[in-house]
């Protein structure tokens, strides 16, 4: 009896939670591989998920061909479209896999940023990377009266300065026309979506005409007010809606 209590006395109580987080991580790492297979395109988290998978197949977490791949993780995601999403991603990757060919992002940001300094610190011109593409958006403020798609005096030449850098790539461009959900009205205009896809063709035939982009490699649309970014119900999120973005979307094989 004295040996049993002993025994009993020196029992862990807590050893369920070593199950218990070997459960969690391999939880985790189960969605990570799921939110990669989501977002293939995203070359930050598949090599994310690629370590974690070789981690743990090293650990003998399981095996070569419990994932499904053999293994060979790198090579058993195949080439899809981009999934489309209005999420603005915060951290952008060093080649940002657009299209069928790579474009060094962080190189054709740094040129943007040396080039629209001014711009960019007076809010006109935002840089943003996300699953469609990288994005330079012209805010109205700079470029557009309101309920108006006649650029501003001086709103042409930054247009220009954006296109010289864009063209030498030789990339494909999709210009985008967005609106807040205020409603308009007039001689001109009879709705948002009118608006914005006129703002969107006065950049784009400015890009093609003074700027030199190729007519080949662009294309322009308006959303009117169905793509916010911000919320309308504010009027600083109505002002960062009105603006036209520039999409690039691909880069073509020379």
């Amino acid at each position: 009896m004295r040996r049993r209590r002993q025994f009993e006395e020196t029992l862990n109580h807590d050893r369920w939670l070593l199950s218990y987080s070997d459960f969690i991580t391999l939880l985790f790492a189960f969605f990570v591989v799921l939110f990669a297979a989501t977002y293939r395109d995203n070359q930050t988290i598949r090599k994310l998920s690629r370590a974690i998978h070789n981690g743990f197949q090293t650990m003998g977490a399981f095996s070569q061909d419990e994932t499904g791949y053999g293994g060979t993780y790198s090579s058993a995601l195949p080439d899809t479209d981009l999934a489309t999403s209005q999420v603005r991603s915060a951290i952008p990757p060093k080649t940002a896999q657009l299209g069928r060919s790579a474009v060094d992002v962080f190189e054709l940001r740094r040129q943007l940023e040396t080039e629209m300094g001014k711009e960019l610190k007076n809010r006109e011109v935002v840089l943003q990377v996300t699953p469609e593409g990288f994005v330079i958006s012209l805010k109205e403020l700079g470029f557009f009266n309101s309920g108006q798609a006649i650029l501003l005096p001086g709103a042409a030449e930054k247009i220009e300065r954006i296109a010289r850098i864009l063209s030498k790539p030789g990339l494909d461009l999709r210009v985008e026309g967005h609106s807040d959900d205020q409603p308009i009205h007039t001689a001109q205009f009879q709705s948002n979506w009118e608006l914005s896809t006129a703002r969107a063709m006065t950049v784009l035939l400015l890009l093609v005409n003074k700027g030199g982009f190729d007519p080949r490699s662009i294309s322009a649309s308006g959303f009117g007010q169905y793509h916010p970014i911000a919320d309308n119900g504010t009027s600083e999120g109505r002002r960062m809606n009105r603006r036209v973005d520039l999409v690039v979307v691909q880069a073509r094989t020379p």
